[in-house]
């Protein structure tokens, strides 16, 4: 046992790995609903193993802390932007308001109970469910004017504050949400009923000559014929073909061609003779009268056998991303491709006619290559699938944001900054609006970014909780039973007002007013709780912007609690 802890503490990247390891392992464990979480169970894990004493070094840390920063704000940075202008707004506005509520019941709570900073911090961050607040309240922390064991009594403080009101926290959030919330707005029948209506509305096509749009099949059909019209006395180049179709008013395309020497692709000046064998695909309508002037049709199970190429495109073209899916779907370049997925900040949102598209969207779109190749450059940026980072984008960003960071005013004696790990975040949000606009650097694959998120956060609050251990139990003693009910109260009154302000200000429709609250208190689990509840993935629509917003302000209110309460 001895060899055991000495080794542990001659090599600290041993016990931050067990805990990572078990960390996960505890966070996947589920009793009915409930689970810990990972961050949660990382920082449990990582108060048992700390009671061995393992000093860990500082700057260890934060490196990982500011790369979960910079991931954060480049995931959200496009919507957080966008959603500044247009339709967004009111999302906007509400967000704002939800998240000074929850600032200021928190600053509340910890006035009328005298807390000090560091307790401030910690019922923020887990109250709110924002991890972040435990390194950007440290990190804000270091700058006040207080003595150095001040300070550190403080940093220590804020994970204890956290594990007592984080359960609660991420409970208390979905069960609002999820089961209150409904019953709060009408009843859980009525909710259903209107959100099932809500999704008729947001399907409903303003486009009447496309038919195919709800039922999701793609309106393109495709056939084989026989050449042997008097029209190919002459052997037709493709070209010219798709342009005799173009003079009848009839948008098809030549998409393979057998003759004598086997299938081939066509290409523009490619040339069919009598004896080949076309496929034409068009709408249904129109291809059905293409027999009296090209050949009988035939059925060739090899030549009408072809893979469908499916591409990820973001959204960055103007004329692209500020219109509807019914919109876009009219557009002639948008024909035959078949809108399959939409994500907004890692969200997927429902596919509806009235869906708005923001820049940043990420859209999966499916059809033959010929029309998938010539849609994808009129909506953005094909982000085909790599494994390379631009890790010169990520550490000059991440360097450029810390040093924005550092800067310090002082205003009446008071050190006011954003703070490192505040600048990395702000960093992350206009490297990530800058991707979106200029998509051909900077990329950051969703592999990595699920890395840096969980990975950077979960290692940091492992060497928060193992540092922490030794002084957690006694810190647990100090904070006392009523820091448990400050975080009830201060994850429900905002939660309950949102509500309120969404039904009765905003006029918020419920799925998407439920869908809001979850983003402004970026609390993903109860996204899932509302979904469930209502049997809709339409609250998410509700999420997103809500989410890029609030994820901002409440990591940036780990700075601004500590300010208020010093």
């Amino acid at each position: 046992m001895n060899w055991f802890v000495e080794t542990m503490r001659e090599n600290p990247s041993i016990p931050i790995f067990l805990t990572i390891g078990l960390g996960f392992w505890l966070g996947k464990l589920k009793y009915k609903a409930f689970t810990l979480g990972t961050v949660t169970s990382v920082l449990l894990v990582g108060v048992v193993v700390g009671q061995l004493d393992i000093p860990i070094s500082g700057p260890l840390k934060s490196v990982f802390f500011m790369l979960f920063l910079f991931a954060i704000g480049y995931s959200v940075g496009p919507q957080f932007f966008q959603s500044l202008k247009g339709s967004g707004v009111k999302q906007v506005v509400f967000t704002v308001i939800l998240c000074v509520i929850c600032l200021g019941i928190t600053f509340l709570m910890a006035k009328l109970l005298h807390y000090n900073p560091g307790e401030a911090a910690g019922l923020l961050s887990g109250a709110q469910t924002i991890s972040a607040v435990i390194g950007v309240g440290g990190d804000s922390i270091k700058t006040l004017n207080a003595s150095a064991a001040d300070k550190q009594a403080w940093i220590d403080i804020i994970p204890v504050c956290y594990a007592v009101t984080y359960i609660y926290g991420t409970i208390g959030s979905a069960y609002i949400l999820g089961i209150i919330g409904p019953r709060l707005l009408g009843g859980i029948k009525k909710v259903k009923e209107d959100t099932a209506a809500l999704a008729k509305e947001l399907n409903r096509s303003d486009l009447t000559d496309d038919p195919a749009f709800i039922d999701a099949n793609r309106p393109i059909s495709f056939r084989a014929y026989k050449v042997s019209a008097d029209f190919f006395q002459t052997p037709q180049t493709v070209q010219a073909i798709e342009d005799h179709l173009k003079s009848l008013d009839r948008r098809l395309f030549v998409e393979r061609i057998r003759t004598a020497d086997g299938i081939i692709d066509p290409t523009p000046t490619q040339q069919v003779a009598i004896g080949d064998e076309i496929v034409l695909s068009g709408r249904h309508e129109y291809i059905i009268q293409d027999e009296s002037w090209i050949g009988a049709e035939v059925d060739d199970p090899q030549l009408l056998s072809f893979p469908v190429e499916v591409l990820p495109v973001m959204l960055t073209k103007k004329t692209a991303a500020s219109r509807t899916v019914d919109q876009l779907r009219a557009l002639p370049f948008m024909y035959g491709v078949e809108i399959k997925s939409i994500k907004r900040a890692g969200v997927e949102i429902p596919v509806f006619a009235q869906t708005q598209l923001m820049a940043g969207d990420t859209l999966t779109i499916a059809g033959l290559a010929q029309e998938v190749n010539t849609a994808a450059p009129q909506l953005g940026y094909v982000d085909r699938p790599t494994n390379k980072t631009d890790l010169i984008f990520v550490g000059l960003g991440i360097v450029i944001g810390m040093l924005v960071g550092a800067l310090t005013v002082h205003l009446g004696g008071v050190p006011i900054s954003l703070s490192t790990s505040g600048g990395a975040l702000i960093a992350g949000l206009v490297f990530g609006w800058l991707r979106s606009k200029r998509p051909t650097f900077g990329a950051i694959p969703n592999s990595s970014l699920w890395i840096l998120n969980n990975l950077g956060l979960n290692m940091f609050i492992a060497v928060i909780g193992i540092s922490a251990g030794p002084t957690f139990i006694s810190g647990i003693k100090e904070v006392g039973p009523m820091l448990f009910i400050a975080g009830i109260i201060a994850t429900s009154i905002p939660l309950f007002i949102g509500i309120w302000m969404g039904a009765k200000i905003f006029k918020f429709r419920p799925a998407i007013n439920l869908g809001c609250c979850a983003g402004g208190r970026t609390t993903t689990a109860a996204l899932g709780a509302i979904q469930d509840s209502l049997d809709s993935t339409i609250p998410a629509m509700g999420y997103t912007v809500t989410y890029a917003i609030g994820n901002t302000l409440l990591i940036l209110w780990g700075v601004v609690i500590v300010l208020l309460m010093a």
